[in-house]
């Protein structure tokens, strides 16, 4: 595909052709806005994602230690009959 067919160049350029007011209207020399602070959205979530990354590894290692002890456990005496 030439690169003169290309819809997606096409509107970027456009996009980046535009000004935005803040660039129009600043006075020369000023500096530009600083980028608005939020709030951290997903704080808690993150929090809880590596706490639980961080746990994983002895999670399967109690899950490995619980099936183990439970076939140590199983002697054979359950309600086969034959």
């Amino acid at each position: 595909m030439p690169p003169e067919d290309d819809p997606t160049a096409e509107f970027l350029d456009g996009v980046r052709a535009e000004e935005t007011p803040w660039r129009r209207e600043r006075p020369p020399g000023e500096q530009a806005p600083e980028r608005a602070e939020r709030p951290e959205r997903w704080g808690r979530a993150r929090a809880a994602g590596r706490a639980a990354a961080q746990a994983a590894p002895y999670l399967q290692a109690a899950a490995l230690v619980a099936w183990l002890a439970s076939g140590a456990f199983d002697d054979g005496s359950g309600d086969q009959s034959g």
